[in-house]
């Protein structure tokens, strides 16, 4: 029969029929055999035994109560009460996970609040005078009192000069506990190496992250808000005078701040209480971009 059809219907049409009759006789079986061979030959080779569902409920358990725990924190819990965890990225693939993420803030903003009294932060920021030249300002800055301890204008920063303007904000064993700094490459090794020296400790923030080190951050915001942006630096002599008398003649003795509940930086003595008419003294700083003012009897 298939001879006669290839001689009425040539070359062509004879293979068609063939594939034709082929897969009709057998669909099932050949369809079911290549699933069969793929499936054995996309077995599961070897790689980390599945853990048991009652380890599965420990993890889950212990990260949801404790929210600040990594999978490594984790995994050494187990150990210590004897039970035989995976690995930590395993342990990590079970662990709670929120719908809502903790905050950022949550672990170091009160960690940067508990330690107030007792930690500093160095930074840079830069200033740009009439003739275009860039200044480095280099500030040390206590969280406490959000008093500026010291500050430094140079063209060329480098690893020794903010080591030397350290021993200047620190005499006579004035020296906090922890130092708070971004990871700048002017600090080098040597920053470290001397605040280890002095028994310091030092804190690093992540990268890019100016918020882990907002107290400084914000001086340098409201530095550049209220004085440098209204007026034009001609040199590193001036600009000096300028930040010298902003911070000791108006920001330390003269600006209230909400942080330290209305209160200056520098502690002021308080003037007797005035029965009678009283009148203000204006006495103009920076030329009368700002004031400080003075109650006294009329």
């Amino acid at each position: 029969m298939l001879g006669n059809l290839h001689v009425r219907f040539g070359e062509r049409d004879y293979e068609n029929l063939l594939l034709k009759e082929s897969k009709a006789s057998c669909p099932y079986s050949t369809t079911t055999a290549f699933r069969y061979f793929w499936r054995w030959k996309s077995r599961r080779k070897g790689g980390r035994p599945p853990i048991s569902k009652e380890m599965q409920n420990l993890i889950y358990k212990l990260s949801k109560e404790n929210p600040l725990w990594s999978a490594e924190r984790i995994r050494d819990m187990l150990l210590l009460l004897n039970y035989n965890p995976p690995c930590n990225d395993t342990i990590g693939k079970y662990m709670y996970k929120p719908r809502k993420p903790r905050e950022r803030s949550t672990t170091w903003l009160p960690f940067l609040r508990n330690h107030l009294d007792i930690s500093w932060a160095i930074d840079f920021f830069t200033v740009t005078t009439i003739n275009f030249a860039t200044y480095y300002v280099f500030l040390v800055f206590d969280h406490d009192r959000r008093r500026v301890i010291h500050f430094a204008v140079t063209r060329n920063p480098f690893m020794n000069w903010v080591i030397q303007q350290l021993r200047e904000a620190m005499p006579f064993g004035l020296q906090p506990k922890y130092l708070f700094r971004d990871n700048d490459g002017i600090y080098g090794n040597g920053v470290r190496a001397f605040l280890d020296s002095c028994g310091i400790e030092e804190v690093r923030t992540a990268y890019r992250s100016p918020w882990q080190n907002p107290f400084v951050e914000r001086f340098i915001g409201t530095l550049r808000r209220e004085m440098l942006n209204h007026v034009i630096v001609l040199g590193q002599g001036h600009l000096e005078r300028l930040l010298r008398e902003f911070i000791e003649e108006y920001y330390h003795v003269a600006r209230p701040h909400q942080g330290l509940d209305g209160d200056t930086p520098v502690l002021q003595t308080k003037q007797p209480q005035i029965l009678g008419p009283s009148k203000l003294i204006s006495i103009p700083i920076l030329g009368g971009l700002h004031h400080r003012y003075i109650r006294v009897a009329a």
